[in-house]
Order: structure tokens, then sequence, then C-alpha cells
């Protein structure tokens, strides 16, 4: 994919909220310049404090070092933070920064990185996630963007991309009115967790697919992958995303309850 068709999908995007979310005290908040910032990024993520998350966002909002906003670091905060705020028009206001970060790194050259595409489309799925319209409007660039990421570097993120174009097959209407794919779900979904198992939410998502699946043992093998899922978010150490994540096993846990309530979940 060349960047000539990500321009032109722009108008797409036109209507995200524009409006930026008030932010930590930049100068309250500890010294940062862009050298620094950029040889020490990558433990910026989900076990950083939400404080550390905001003044690194604020620092890059004013800063003009090329480097840095060819990164998908601008991306990957707001999206962070995004995910942490319970308030859902900041939540949309802090996701379409999160997808202008990402789009002026491509306009500066970061078509060949992976995770520009990858926390594009994870934020441009979070700020049309609650508008049916507006989400059936950028359904094509989400899918182009996450190909993308995919097509440069699967692993990301242990399995995100592989992980986002599934869940992405799997909620999408199908054709003719959206992509949605079941088929194609299970199969990247199944990847995922057999590629890259350390991560719970490559089973959780599994696990999901597998149920709306039409197979003969889904249930037995939806409950398997859902057991492994929550075994791996219990040993291991995922920061702040860790809460997030048990709500949403919890919530397919009681997916499962409502549509089989004679069977207990097995743990």
């Amino acid at each position: 994919m060349v960047a000539v068709p990500l321009i032109a999908g722009l108008a797409g995007c036109a209507k995200l909220d524009r409006t930026l979310v008030p932010l930590a005290d930049l100068p309250t908040c500890p010294p940062q310049n862009a050298a620094g910032l950029a040889a020490h990024q990558d433990p910026l993520g989900p076990h950083s404090t939400t404080r550390t998350l905001e003044c690194t966002l604020a620092f890059l909002r004013g800063t003009r070092d090329p480097a840095l906003l060819r990164s998908p670091l601008g991306s990957r905060m707001a999206l962070h933070l995004a995910e942490r705020n319970s308030d859902p028009e900041q939540r949309r206001s802090l996701a379409a920064e999160g997808v202008r970060f990402a789009e002026k790194a491509l306009a500066l050259g970061a078509d060949r990185d992976g995770a520009v595409h990858y926390y594009l489309a994870a934020n441009l799925g979070l700020a049309v996630r609650d508008d049916a319209a507006r989400a059936a409007e950028n359904l094509p660039r989400l899918e182009a963007e996450i190909k993308r990421a995919v097509e440069i570097d699967a692993g990301l993120d242990d399995g995100g991309p592989l992980r986002l174009l599934g869940m992405l097959y799997l909620k999408a209407p199908p054709w003719p009115i959206g992509i949605g794919d079941g088929d194609k779900a299970l199969q990247l979904l199944r990847q995922a967790a057999e590629r890259y198992p350390e991560h719970p939410l490559n089973h959780l998502f599994y696990a999901q697919a597998l149920w709306e699946s039409e197979e003969d043992d889904a249930e037995d093998r939806t409950r398997a992958e859902l057991a492994i899922g929550k075994q791996r978010l219990a040993e291991g150490d995922w920061g702040y995303s860790t809460a997030a994540w048990q709500q949403e096993f919890s919530q397919f846990e009681r997916n499962i309850s409502a549509r089989t309530p004679d069977a207990a979940v097995r743990a």
C-alpha cells in the first residue's frame, strides 16, 4: 500500500473530534527533551502512570522534532490515555488525536513503520466505536491500515495487528453491508493465539471467534481458550491494562452463561 490511497482516504476522518483534552501542566512535568524521549520511548506504555503518559503527550503536542513526529509515540500515548479515560467524549478526543499523530508520521515518511499503521487503526476504531455511521464510513480505511501493519510486522504487540484485524472481521457487518467475515476472523485469531500464546487477549478473542462459529466442538474449544487466556492474565504483569482486560473476560463469561444457562462456565 502506498501513501496516495492513505491521503485520499483522509476525508473519512475529517469529521473526527479535534478537541484537545487538558493534560498535566507541562511546566510541572519532569524535564524532557526530544533526544532523551526518543531514546527511552519503548518503556512508555501500560506500566506507566497516567501522569507520565500525559506529560509525554503534552511534550509531543509542542515538539517540532521530526524524528519524534515520525515515530508512533504520540499515537501510542494517545491510545493508552484514551483507553484509561472513563469519559466518552474525552476518550473519543484522545483517540482522534492519536489518529492525527499517526497521520502526521505518515506524512513525514513513516509508511514502512508497522506501529504507525497499527496505532492509527487502533485509535481510529476507538474514535468511531460509538457512532455506527462514522464507523461504517471508516471501515475500508480501518481494514487497510491494519492489513498494512500485518504486512510489515504481524508480531508487533504480541500479535496485535493479527488480533485487531481478526476482531474487525468478527465484529463488522458482513457482506454486502460491510467487511465482516467469520472465517477470516477465526483464521487470524487462531494465528494470533498460536504464534503469540503469552498474550491474554489473543486467547480471549480467539475464544470469541470460536463461540460465534458453527463448528461442532466450538463450545469446548471456546472454554479451553478462555481458560488459557485467564491463566495468562493472572500470571503476567500487564500493568494498568489488567483491570480492563479482567472486565472483558468477565463480560464474555457472562455472555456464555446467558446463552447456556444450564452450563456453568468453567474457570
